[in-house]
Formats: structure tokens, C-alpha cells, sequence
């Protein structure tokens, strides 16, 4: 059993969106809908199922295919603005054996170029109607490592709470050791916190830890407590909290058996 809150949505299930979605493509507006529906494809987010008559259809441009999925047979269209192409970018139900999903269209998020919920925009995927995420101040000890080399501590960490992730340990620069912090060229972004503006690997030794530290110094309005601090991925460092080493979590984001994430250093680094 984790430690932390597990996702409540079952695959399939199905709700009402109570907010305005926009989705434009090119600086023109594709969905303009108050009568989205949330679907969850897998249970740690939703969808958006967009009922047909809310999307420009001059847009969609039929590829004269269809895919069976397990909410019945989906036709494949492109989205086309003037120049811009999006193969593939949208699969449309007209009917399902799931209740209110019949004539609505699913998009490829990524197809779209900006996502909106009523006037604020979001990032890759619909914020989880059952998530939560609070930014919280502790002070309790956290100090975190890395084959036993100290990478920071601090008596006063920001903790964030996030529904179906471990706790993640956000530190103020000045608590932490960046003579073994790299900077990377990595960019995530996040429909909770918003854009990454730093990640770093981890140099330990004769090895490269690749993406393991990041920091927002522009976050959500929500997350402002951590704008500027740095956390680690809990799953790939050890976490000593108030003097007690906690568990490695097993999340989505680091499979074992196909993590990736140690890099060797070049002989002349």
C-alpha cells in the first residue's frame, strides 16, 4: 500500500465538465464548448469528450478510417487551419455503448495549440476533478541524498500534497549543494504547477543522474509557496525525513525495469 492518497476514478467513468473548454489551433478556435465530458481513459486523469456541434467543422478533415476502441468504433479525422496539418488529431464517436459519449469527438491533446478552462490556460492534459494539490509549509527536517552524498537539507521545507503521488520535498536553493547539480535543457510542464523554468541532473562520483531535480519559478497562482525551490523525484533519491529514510516510491513516472535515468560520464568529463 503507498503512502499517499490513490486515484478514486475508475476506467470509463464518465462526467460533466462544469467550465468553459477552449482549445485553438493555428490562432484560431476549434472547441469552444460549456458541455464537455470527462472521460478516464486510465484512472490517474481524464479526457475531454467534446460533443460534435461545438467544434468548427469546416476543421476537421475526414482521413476515411476508423479504429474499434472500448468505447465503440472511432472515425479518424485531421484538423486542418489555413497551412497548418494535424494528422490524426481527432477521433470521433458517433455512437457508443457508454451513455452521453455518442457524437463526440476526442482530441489528441498535443494536436491542439493552447488548452483553456474558462480563461486560464492548461497544460498537457484536463486538470482531475478528484486531484488535489496543496502547497504546504513544514518545519520538519528534510534532507536529501544520493548514494549517500549529501545533496541538501533543510528545517523548513514547502511539502506538496498531490492526490496519487508521493509527497514531494520542495527546498530553497541556499539549502542545497550545487556543486553536484547540473543544469539541463529540460523542460516538463505540469496542468497543476505549470512550465518547469530549471531541472538538473545529479553528479555523483563517476556518474550523471540524469532529470532528477527541478524547480517552477513562475508556478500556477495555486502553488505560489514553491515558486523558486527545488524538489527531487522521490523515486530516484533517498528522502530522510525528521531522521527516518523513507521508502523509494514506485510511481508512473520511473519504471524500473525500463528507467533510463543513469548516465556515465565521458572519461575526460
Amino acid at each position: 500500500m503507498n503512502d499517499y492518497p490513490a486515484m478514486i476514478a475508475t476506467v470509463n467513468r464518465v462526467e460533466p465538465v462544469p467550465r468553459r473548454i477552449r482549445a485553438l489551433l493555428a490562432g484560431q478556435t476549434v472547441v469552444d464548448t460549456t458541455r464537455a465530458l470527462y472521460v478516464w481513459e486510465w484512472p490517474n486523469y481524464p479526457q475531454y469528450y467534446i460533443p460534435l456541434a461545438d467544434i468548427r467543422p469546416d476543421l476537421l478533415v475526414s482521413e476515411g478510417h476508423s479504429q474499434h476502441s472500448p468505447l465503440g468504433a472511432v472515425e479518424i479525422h485531421g484538423l486542418r487551419v489555413h497551412d497548418t496539418r494535424r494528422p490524426h488529431a481527432a477521433k470521433l464517436l458517433r455512437d457508443s455503448p457508454v451513455p452521453k459519449l455518442g457524437g463526440t469527438v476526442r482530441f489528441e491533446w498535443a494536436a491542439l495549440d493552447a488548452w483553456f478552462e474558462e480563461d486560464e490556460r492548461v497544460f498537457v492534459h484536463p486538470r482531475n476533478p478528484y486531484v488535489r494539490v496543496d502547497a504546504v509549509r513544514s518545519t520538519r527536517t528534510v534532507r536529501v541524498e544520493l548514494e549517500g552524498v549529501v545533496l541538501g537539507e533543510t528545517p523548513s521545507p514547502i511539502m506538496v500534497f498531490e492526490t496519487g503521488l508521493p509527497t514531494r520535498y520542495y527546498f530553497d536553493r541556499s539549502a542545497l549543494d550545487f556543486a553536484h547539480l547540473i543544469p539541463s535543457d529540460t523542460v516538463t510542464e505540469c496542468p497543476y504547477k505549470g512550465t518547469t523554468s530549471g531541472y538538473w541532473s545529479v553528479e555523483v562520483g563517476e556518474s550523471i543522474h540524469r532529470d532528477l531535480a527541478w524547480s517552477y519559478d513562475f508556478p500556477t497562482r495555486q502553488l505560489l509557496p514553491i515558486a523558486g525551490l527545488v524538489a527531487f523525484y522521490n523515486e530516484r533519491v533517498d528522502i530522510v525525513l525528521d531522521g527516518q529514510r523513507l521508502e523509494r516510491p514506485i510511481t508512473h513516472f520511473f519504471n524500473r525495469s525500463t528507467d533510463r535515468s543513469l548516465l556515465r560520464t565521458d572519461s575526460g568529463r
